[in-house]
């Protein structure tokens, strides 16, 4: 027998502390599944969860509070009229959605800018309906660049951000109008203030290539602005019907809140 061994020691390691909680790990492996200690933990489990969250959430109620008292204008950038942050009040989910819809009207503003451009040549190419042609493209360029942000983008900036019933009927109204503003300014009829299709064409079979050419250029942007708001139409109908949005909501919604909840963020 060793003399010199300490009678009072303990082969287990009082670094733990005994009177610590089990941790997660421990208590999982030591109860069985459907246990009630196993019970326990997953409840402690989903209450961290849920407790997470509701800070998340306190956390986007300040900020929406923040702007909605103080406002944070940054849009249009030379002249910021309103607050536009996918990254902030979009939620991580809808972030592409929103950003491609963004994308898709940035497009369709540089459209309008050259189909004026190319009207301009095709008035200059001493086309008939020229004149109308470039009086058209400068009011298509000064009234629907901007509705159509206001009317359709915003809605369903407002609708993912919100995701309330009102936002989605507005866009579908305005976004299904818009939908078919594009078809008319892809065919591109003589005279009506689009470089489209028939106007390039006979640019190009009266040998004014430079008109045709721009004419083209115009009509690869109606299309591409056309097809990508056709598809996206499509996912945020489905959308749409999974969320539960009906009529009678949306009517709710505007006793509720009123018109002014278009301006407001939160």
């Amino acid at each position: 027998m060793n003399y010199n061994e300490n009678p009072f020691a303990s082969t287990h390691s009082l670094d733990a502390n005994p009177f610590d909680d089990p941790s997660p790990l421990s208590s999982t492996s030591k109860f069985p599944p459907g246990s009630t200690d196993d019970h326990a933990v997953r409840l402690e489990e989903l209450n961290r969860r849920e407790t997470e969250l509701a800070r998340r959430e306190t956390e986007l109620g300040q900020k929406a509070d923040y702007i909605r008292k103080h406002g944070r204008n940054n849009w249009p950038f030379f002249f910021p009229l309103i607050f536009h942050s996918i990254q902030d009040e979009i939620p991580e989910a809808s972030r592409p959605l929103i950003t491609r819809l963004y994308q898709l009207w940035l497009v369709l503003a540089a459209t309008m800018i050259m189909n004026l451009i190319a009207c301009i040549f095709i008035l200059i190419a001493g086309a008939s309906g020229g004149g109308s042609d470039v009086g058209s493209s400068i009011g298509y360029l000064l009234v629907i660049t901007p509705l159509s942000f206001f009317l359709w983008y915003r809605p369903i900036y407002n609708g993912y951000m919100k995701e309330q019933a009102l936002y989605y009927y507005l866009y579908f109204f305005f976004a299904g109008w818009h939908l078919l503003f594009s078809v008319y300014m892809i065919l591109g009829v003589v005279g009506t203030g689009s470089a489209g299709l028939i106007s390039t064409i006979k640019m190009f079979i009266d040998g004014h290539l430079v008109a045709g050419i721009l004419g083209i250029i115009a009509t690869v942007g109606w299309v591409l602005q056309g097809v990508g708001n056709a598809f996206y139409y499509l996912q945020i109908w489905k959308h749409h019907s999974a969320a539960g949005h009906t009529m009678e909501k949306a009517k709710t919604e505007l006793a509720t809140h009123g018109a002014k909840a278009y301006f407001t963020r939160g």
